[in-house]
């Protein structure tokens, strides 16, 4: 079995639970949404050029690298048949897993496994054009080591995010963190909303990639 991978490198965790920290990224072809603000529609069409890499050679790849962290991105890693098997063997190698997904497909099966990944789940608000597709009873299979992210166009988004955050007490089951949509709502702004709201347990986060880097350069 393979799996098609678009980019492999070592950077810093841009975002989530371990963020600053030095990770092995996999982003994989291939998503099932189309937000608005995607930045890495590139990766999502079928024909965009990826290397077929077995768990084997993607585990080889990391244990290389000498970095502990692996996230397995995308695209849309969930999508990808035999992910289980890929994530056993990372962690069997000494590897901390965290799967990025955009919180369409269920983790069940995944959150239950014995060594179990961190998964950092997306809640697509209403500016990426696709909430219609969140599956929300993947927050029972959350735990303290998981992180719920909205990505957060303008100030419609904050109040929906407000919403869901009281609705399910994402706050009490793991991380949660409201993040910019890049270029698209000042952080200040961000930041008065939650101070307004008493949003307690819950954190901004910039892309941190995206203030190092060129927002558009890939591979970091």
């Amino acid at each position: 079995m393979s799996f098609p991978v678009v980019e492999k490198f070592v950077s810093i965790n841009g975002e989530s639970i371990r963020a600053g920290e030095p990770a092995v990224f996999i982003r994989f072809r291939g998503c099932n949404l189309n937000c608005s603000y995607c930045d890495t529609a590139w990766a999502n069409s079928r024909d965009a050029a990826a290397q077929e890499l077995t768990a084997e050679e993607i585990t080889d790849y990391a244990d290389s690298t000498g970095i502990t962290d692996v996230t397995l991105t995308g695209g849309e890693p969930m999508l990808q048949s035999g992910l289980g098997e890929l994530t056993e063997m990372l962690m069997a190698h000494g590897h901390r897993v965290e799967i990025e997904t955009n919180g369409s497909i269920s983790i069940k099966e995944l959150s239950s496994s014995e060594r179990r990944p961190s998964f950092t789940l997306d809640y697509k608000l209403p500016g990426s054009g696709m909430e219609t597709a969140m599956l929300t009873e993947n927050y029972e299979y959350l735990c303290e080591s998981d992180a719920v992210k909205f990505v957060v166009s303008g100030r419609d988004d904050l109040g929906r995010a407000k919403q869901i955050i009281e609705k399910y007490g994402l706050a009490d089951r793991c991380r949660v963190y409201l993040s910019p949509v890049f270029g698209r709502i000042e952080p200040a702004e961000m930041v008065s909303f939650m101070l307004e709201n008493k949003l307690c347990n819950v954190r901004l986060q910039l892309q941190l990639h995206k203030y190092i880097w060129d927002p558009d350069k890939k591979g970091v």
